[in-house]
């Protein structure tokens, strides 16, 4: 395959060689890796490689076929999961488990956590409506989120990957993660259709994903965030236990989803 890569672009390697699935490039300081990133970004239509922020730790990644998302049948399937999470909820609060002990000398210190009273549905609510458009395209805001996601990140590199979508980017990479990727690329899929939403990075278990349109009120967020619950994702299940509606009120015209996945 070969890659028409923009120009002015520093040193990199195709990965896995000879047949590569993206292009990586090497470690680049703060500033420079912004302004490729931005460029390639801009150029991606041209292209047909979308840029994201990733680990180059593997040089063998093995694409999940793009037909197994296509069989996703997303509604049921976020339905069955909706009930699977109720079944076992309802289980928990029929028999909570104990409370951890904690040492006497360390407990003055330790916040107990807020019981969580779960998502306010006792029926399946179905995906959450689109929201109305900001106005703000979805690569622009896509260009404005990335800025924080480079602050949080850390070392990491730039990849040009080969994709007809920005939600199709985990799966072509490979991306290695205990996510439910066929799902959870549905999913992208349909928030890139109802929110404009755009993968900016897969950084080892975590994926930030930009937001054009965020929720506006706390009745749309209670159903993203539901659905960002039935992806399974530790930082909203269980790491730590943020209450469901904390977590919720948190999505209101937020630009930036993140998700991680121990």
């Amino acid at each position: 395959m070969t890659f028409p890569l923009p120009e002015g672009l520093p040193s990199a390697r195709g990965v896995p060689a000879g047949s590569p699935v993206m292009w990586y490039a090497d470690k680049m300081p703060y500033a420079r890796l912004l302004d490729v990133w931005t460029r390639a970004q801009r150029q991606q239509d041209t292209t047909g490689l979308r840029p994201i922020l990733c680990h180059a730790d593997d040089d063998h990644p093995r694409s999940l076929d793009l037909a197994e998302i296509a069989a996703v049948d997303l509604e049921p399937a976020m339905e069955q999961a909706w009930h699977d999470d109720r079944r076992r909820r309802l289980a928990w609060r029929a028999e909570p488990s104990a409370p951890p002990e904690i040492p006497e000398d360390l407990a003055e210190f330790v916040e107990p956590w807020e019981d969580d009273p779960g998502p306010p549905f006792d029926r399946w609510p179905g995906l959450a409506p689109a929201t109305l458009s900001s106005g703000v395209d979805p690569d622009e805001a896509a260009r404005a989120a990335f800025t924080h996601v480079l602050e949080e990140a850390g070392e990491t590199s730039l990849g040009l990957v080969r994709a007809a979508r920005s939600a199709d980017v985990p799966a072509v990479i490979g991306w290695r993660a205990e996510a439910p990727l066929p799902l959870l690329c549905a999913l992208l899929r349909s928030w890139e259709d109802r929110f404009g939403a755009r993968v900016l990075a897969a950084i080892g278990s975590t994926l930030y994903v930009s937001v054009a349109n965020p929720p506006r009120d706390r009745r749309q967020a209670d159903r993203i965030a539901l659905e960002h619950l039935l992806t399974t994702a530790d930082n909203i299940v269980d790491d730590p236990p943020t209450p469901f509606p904390e977590y919720a009120a948190s999505l209101v015209d937020a630009p930036l989803w993140r998700f991680w996945w121990d």
